[in-house]
């Protein structure tokens, strides 16, 4: 059975004018996001800026919101990196802390070949007991695990059992279920790719979206579980100018600056990151009042 079904967001991490971690409004936005529909929360992942936060930070962050979510939809944790034993050490204080599942990167900078990738993933998950989603995203880590690498992990270790798809490849990604014969749990990477994911037989997305709009995210896998694939891809093509405003810069300065204009008062970016251009955030701003999440 699948960690979960529909939209995961990929929380982002609030962050006080000192810089430090603003447990109060992660606390608010946990509970924001499960009044909205959200059907799992990942945190410590790229939205959340965990490769600027301590390993302190990260554990702090995750605990605290395994506790605040108490079960009620499943907690899945960044836990990747490019060292395997800082990999295997993230993953086991997550598990730990009551993560539900574990979502890991391939391992940015040293490029590992395919064999390295196999090895890599293949010792953090003999380490811990909870599911595994791996999170393909080469256009970030200067690696891409092929279809083939992707079900061999998924059929030959138990609890690997997934990908997040983020190489925005769906040739690739239709070659991958055509191998897979059902043992991968498909989640889409992109929000501008929900629904042609799905009707390659993905579970849902790990999405960027839902963190202004959780609802509306949520509705469309919804809707399309329920066979109404044209209501579905309606809703995908409506949120398509939005989506493309929140990638109009990297992730997250867009979905930070929107939560702000919503008045969440989410707080800065750590650096490198820096504020989004102002030519940028009236087309934001534009984008989310057309799509009726600002006034």
């Amino acid at each position: 059975m699948a960690i979960f079904e529909g939209a995961g967001v990929a929380l982002i991490t609030p962050f006080l004018e000192n810089g430090d971690v603003d447990f109060d409004k992660l606390a608010e936005l946990v509970e924001e996001q499960i009044a909205g529909g959200t059907d799992a929360i990942i945190v410590c992942g790229t939205t959340g800026e965990a490769s600027t936060m301590t390993h302190e930070e990260d554990e702090q962050v995750i605990a605290f919101v395994c506790e605040k979510v108490a079960h009620r939809i499943p907690v899945i944790a960044g836990t990747g990196s490019n060292c395997t034993r800082e990999a295997v050490a993230k993953s086991i204080a997550a598990e730990k802390a009551g993560a539900d599942g574990l979502l890991l990167v391939t391992p940015y900078y040293n490029k590992a070949t395919q064999k390295g990738l196999i090895r890599h993933f293949t010792e953090i998950a003999g380490c811990v007991k909870i599911p595994v989603i791996l999170y393909n995203i080469p256009g970030r880590t200067g690696v891409a695990m092929s279809p083939s690498t992707i079900v061999t992990l998924c059929k030959e270790v138990p609890n690997i059992v997934g990908v997040k798809e983020a190489s925005g490849n769906i040739s690739a990604v239709a070659e991958l279920m055509h191998l897979a014969d059902g043992c991968v749990d498909l989640y889409s990477g992109n929000d501008d790719q929900i629904v042609p994911i799905l009707s390659l037989g993905g579970k849902g997305v790990i999405s960027v979206l839902s963190n202004v709009a959780p609802r509306q995210t949520h509705e469309i896998c919804e809707a399309f579980f329920q066979g109404d694939v044209k209501e579905s891809c309606r809703k995908q093509l409506e949120a398509l100018p939005l989506i493309q405003a929140l990638f109009c810069e990297v992730n997250p300065i867009p979905v930070k600056a929107a939560m702000n204009l919503m008045g969440k008062n989410v707080g800065p970016l750590r650096m490198p990151l820096t504020e989004m251009e102002p030519q940028n955030q009236e087309r934001l701003a534009k984008a989310m009042r057309e799509y009726g999440i600002l006034d």
